[in-house]
């Protein structure tokens, strides 16, 4: 039985590979994502008679956690990759705008609906920092393309037009804020370990998960990402062998920065990101950039088929049975209230069109680092009615996968002819 049960597996995984390598000929330019399919076919798989046993995030919770973790860092290595815009106070004003106004009144928001469920005040706080980052991996068809897709300006005048805002936007803020949504996990974390009793533990979790960890998180980020790129651009791939692994220390990278900003007590998550903005920008214009970002984006794409994968497996599973109307409801405005309303705060007063604010706002895409933290979140406490979290959670990823899944090529060309038509 067990034999055969792992046969059926390689027969499920290697059709989700196929997937992976097949699909993107055919729904690329289409309004719909890959990750509606992949999800549709977990629940098939696993919901037909053949052995299959659906996965359970709340029983395997390590499991699940190291799972979406590697999905998560993965990505933001692709998205560090990917961006040619230079950092800065004012060519990066839409991503501090995010991460400043718009992230924490979605955090906000979302634990108000959460209290509002009847979850107690912990549950409420790690159901919203879960729900606080915009998804590195499923909001692929609103980022900015790969290395050189724009101009290769050389100046920082000429670099801040390279992508177009909406996409720099969210591509930005999903490399940014899967990193800085920790500190508002362990706020809750620690709600639910030590209640809401003023104590010592204030002072610690706003110099040590606030302060120390994000600073460790940039300044490990920026010495390895620096040393990653000497290393790599210091020769060039000549034999054969050399070519066929070319690109790969874009995964290896990942994996030694993450690694070693966690062993110092950083934030992983940010020190990849940064990484890869250090990689990328070290030799901006060299053609070996592209082997970099395509080798990231495969294995992204991997990681994203297996989880969503998982994802509908769990759904049939009965992941979303503890739902009850007011947590549908919940979700529903989660995706169509909180986070909308929050990034329209956010740019109030930005210099930017109308239409290309308010797609921004719209397009806030919660998945897989959603996923990370409630399943991080409750390897770490116990947190009552951690069923019904799970299922309000899951409920906001796959109501994201489906609508901005379909929605996001649509918007992105009507604002393409909208821009055009200006011109």
């Amino acid at each position: 039985m067990a034999l055969e049960l792992y046969n059926i597996g390689l027969v499920v995984f290697g059709i989700a590979l196929f997937g992976i390598a097949v699909l993107p000929r055919f729904v690329s330019d289409r309004a719909i994502s890959m990750p509606i399919f992949f999800v549709g076919f977990g629940m098939l798989a696993f919901g037909l008679p053949i052995g299959l046993p659906p996965p359970d995030p709340l029983e395997q919770g390590t499991t699940t956690e190291h799972l979406a973790e590697l999905g998560v860092i993965i990505a933001l290595m692709g998205v560090g990759l990917k961006i040619d815009r230079p950092p800065g106070l004012r060519t990066w004003a839409s991503t501090w705008r995010l991460l400043a106004i718009t992230m924490p009144l979605s955090i906000v928001g979302a634990a108000l609906l959460g209290w509002w469920l009847g979850l107690v005040i912990p549950t409420a706080v790690l159901l919203g920092a879960c729900i606080a980052p915009t998804d590195p991996v499923l909001a692929s068809e609103v980022q900015v393309g790969g290395p050189g897709m724009g101009s290769e300006a050389e100046d920082e005048e000429e670099a801040a037009g390279m992508e177009d805002e909406v996409r720099f936007a969210l591509t930005s803020e999903a490399g940014l804020n899967d990193g800085l949504a920790f500190p508002f996990t362990n706020l809750a974390i620690a709600f639910a370990l030590v209640g809401f009793v003023p104590g010592n533990w204030v002072g610690e979790w706003l110099l040590i998960d606030v302060g120390y960890k994000i600073v460790v998180g940039v300044i490990v980020g920026v010495v390895l990402g620096y040393l990653t790129a000497r290393l790599v651009f210091a020769t060039e791939p000549d034999t054969p062998v050399a070519e066929s692994v070319q690109g790969l220390e874009a995964v290896a990278g990942t994996l030694l920065v993450y690694g070693a900003t966690e062993l110092l007590g950083g934030y992983g998550f940010i020190a990849v990101f940064v990484a890869a903005l250090m990689v990328r920008h070290y030799e901006r214009t060299h053609d070996y950039n592209r082997a970099l970002h395509e080798v990231s984006e495969f294995a992204e794409q991997v990681m994203m088929g297996l989880i969503m994968l998982f994802f509908g497996g769990a759904i049939v599973g009965g992941l979303l049975e503890p739902l009850t109307i007011e947590g549908i409801a919940a979700a529903v405005a989660i995706v169509f209230l909180v986070r909308p309303l929050a990034g329209i705060v956010g740019f109030l007063g930005f210099d930017r069109d109308i239409a290309e604010r308010a797609t921004i706002a719209a397009f806030g895409v919660r998945g897989i680092g959603s996923f990370y933290y409630l399943a991080y979140g409750l390897n770490q406490a116990a947190f009552p009615d951690a069923d019904r979290l799970w299922a309000v959670v899951g409920a906001v990823v796959l109501i994201s996968i489906v609508v901005h899944g379909i929605t996001a090529t649509p918007a992105v060309r009507w604002l393409e002819k909208r821009a055009e038509a200006r011109e």
